[in-house]
């Protein structure tokens, strides 16, 4: 059963153990930052050191770290995005078919339709995304997000959904993906759905 996300520790936002040199924390952390805006709580500056160990100590003493001594392993948890992920290979190429999405999406009156709405549902998202042709998983592989969270964006299961600043950054990238523009606007009529459907911040 996977961790719920406000119960994870910052390692385990970043799937990294807490023993791990400076430089991997710093590497695991630029690779989630991409799919965030500058409006994130991940878009925040790194601990110093200092603070790092200050955070490891309260973490020891409430049970979450196992004392420094014996170094036991911990068990990896689940990640909210794939920070391990590949990236040199593309799946889609992203000139030509980016000029292609913008070409289908601003001919399509559907999708002109549902983005011109004060609210957009995770399902009408769903059926831009059909309209375009794009599986789910490129998106996943493009973004970086869980495949899960995005599946459960497109159903909406918002009780299933991350924090609003996790989600928020998870839709943006969507749109982005799909050339749907401008982006912060579709975001925040998303956004105003999720909260007339009783989604909390």
């Amino acid at each position: 059963m996977q961790k719920d996300f406000s119960k994870l520790n910052y390692y385990e936002m970043l799937d990294i153990s807490p023993d791990a040199a400076f430089f991997e924390i710093r590497h695991a952390y630029n690779a989630a930052l991409q799919i965030y805006g500058a409006d994130s709580m991940v878009s925040y500056s790194l601990f110093s050191r200092e603070e790092r160990k200050k955070y490891d100590s309260e973490l020891t003493q409430s049970g979450l770290l196992p004392q420094k001594e014996g170094k036991t392993p911990l068990k990896r948890p689940a990640c909210i995005y794939d920070v391990k992920r590949k990236t040199g290979v593309e799946i889609m190429p992203k000139k030509t078919t980016k000029s292609i999405l913008r070409e289908n999406v601003e001919g399509n009156k559907l999708i002109s339709e549902i983005i011109s709405r004060p609210e957009i549902s995770g399902a009408d998202l769903k059926n831009i995304r059909n309209e375009l042709g794009v599986p789910l998983e490129e998106i996943a592989q493009e973004t970086r997000v869980r495949l899960d969270y995005l599946t459960c964006i497109e159903e909406d299961k918002i009780d299933r959904l991350p924090a609003m600043a996790f989600l928020k950054g998870f839709i943006k990238a969507y749109l982005k993906i799909l050339c749907l523009e401008p982006v912060d606007d579709i975001c925040a009529h998303y956004i105003k759905w999720l909260e007339s459907a009783g989604k909390k911040s």
